[in-house]
C-alpha cells in the first residue's frame, strides 16, 4: 500500500499544548486544542470564538478547513457554526475557532480540550467567462429537494 503523501507546512505554536496531529493513520483532519487561560462556559445557543494558540503559512493553492468534531456535535451539540470555516494562504494570524452549543444545557470548553478538525485541502481559483446563457442539462434549474421524494 502507498503511503499519503505528505504536505510540509510551517506552523508556529504558543499553545501550551503539543502540534496538531492525526488520530489515525488515514485520518483527514487533525484535532484543534483550546488555548486558554480559564475554562469558558457556552450557555445554549452561544456563541464564543475560541483561540488555539496556532498560527500557519499554507502554500499557495491550498485552504485549511475547519470542521466540527463528529463525538462534540454527537454527544453534547457543539458545532463550528461557520462550518467548515476557512483559512486561506494569505492568512497568518491565530486560527480562532467559532464554537456554538446548539444543546439545551451549558458546555465547558476547557484548556487544552479537542475542540474541532482542521483539513488542509488543494483548491483552484476561478476565472469567470461572461455569457448571455448556459448549455442546457437534465436537471436544469432544479434544486433544493427538485428530485422529491424516494
Amino acid at each position: 500500500m502507498d503511503k499519503v503523501s505528505k504536505l510540509e507546512i510551517k506552523i508556529i505554536n504558543k499553545s501550551k499544548h503539543e502540534l496538531p496531529k492525526y488520530g489515525t493513520e488515514f485520518s483527514a483532519g487533525v484535532d484543534l486544542r483550546a488555548n486558554l487561560a480559564a475554562g469558558v462556559t457556552l450557555k445554549p445557543l452561544e456563541r464564543r470564538l475560541i483561540k488555539t494558540g496556532i498560527f500557519i503559512e499554507l502554500p499557495q493553492g491550498y485552504e485549511a478547513q475547519i470542521r466540527p468534531r463528529s463525538g462534540l456535535a454527537y454527544k453534547s451539540g457543539i458545532t463550528v457554526l461557520n462550518s467548515p470555516g476557512t483559512i486561506d494562504a494569505d492568512y497568518r494570524g491565530e486560527i480562532g475557532v467559532i464554537l456554538v452549543n446548539l444543546s439545551s444545557e451549558d458546555f465547558s470548553v476547557n484548556d487544552g480540550e479537542r475542540i474541532c478538525q482542521m483539513v488542509i485541502a488543494k483548491h483552484e481559483q476561478a476565472s469567470w467567462i461572461l455569457v448571455d446563457a448556459l448549455e442546457e442539462s437534465k436537471r436544469g434549474a432544479g434544486g433544493f429537494g427538485h428530485t422529491g421524494k424516494s
